[in-house]
Parts: structure tokens; sequence; C-alpha cells
């Protein structure tokens, strides 16, 4: 039987190197690459954790935000969510929401990234 071993959400956004060096300076996320010139693509990675941003040929694509209300664009497993709220608050991330146990006994954080996307990072 085939083992999946992780995922990448790929995002498609205006300007990759923006939305990378975002990712790095508030989010703590390191810079994988850019690819091309000027760059077209770009990888990110935080831990076990990738993200891909590819440049849009016309409107970058919207957040799932715009097609409901309670969905996320990416959903981000941590060991301690409430050092990450901290780190977050420090670097000025936009914390749509702070740590909250849910019904689900997950505790989550809402962060909204450079593009408007919902990030949900969850410890649980």
């Amino acid at each position: 039987m085939v083992t999946f071993k992780s995922v990448a959400p790929s995002f498609v956004v205006a300007d990759v190197v923006a939305t990378a060096e975002y990712y790095r300076d508030v989010l703590g996320f390191e810079i994988l690459g850019y690819f091309a010139d000027p760059p077209v693509f770009a990888m990110v990675s935080r831990g076990g954790v990738e993200m891909h941003f590819g440049k849009a040929d016309g409107d970058p694509q919207p957040s799932n935000l715009q097609f409901r209300e309670i969905s996320s664009d990416a959903y981000v497993w941590v060991d301690d969510v409430e050092a990450l709220y901290e780190e977050f608050n420090a670097s000025g991330a936009d914390v749509i929401e702070g740590p909250t146990r849910r019904i689900y006994d997950c505790v989550e954080m809402e962060v909204r990234d450079c593009n408007g996307f919902k990030l949900v990072f969850s410890q649980g």
C-alpha cells in the first residue's frame, strides 16, 4: 500500500516574491526558491509544511472565504498553538481569531495572509 507523506497547498497570487517574503518575515517560513526570472513560482517551508505560490496570469485566485464564510484555505497542524499565537502577534501577523477550543477538541488560531487567504493553525 502507498503511504501518503505530505501535501503542499498551492495558491495563485499576484506577486510570488512579496508573498514568499511575507511568509518568511511574518509567519516564520524559509524560502526554498523562486523559479524563472522574473519569478513566476515560489516555495516556502516551515517544519514539515510547504506552501507553493504561482503567479496569476490574470486575477489571483480568491480565498475560499468568498464562497463559504467559515471555510479556510489551508489547515496546518502544530504542536503548540499558544506559542505560535505569541510569535505571530509579535511579528505583526493578521490574527483573525486567537487560540479557541472547538467542539471537535482542537485548539485553533486563524490568520489571514497578505493575499487574504485564511490559514488555520490547529493543535489537538
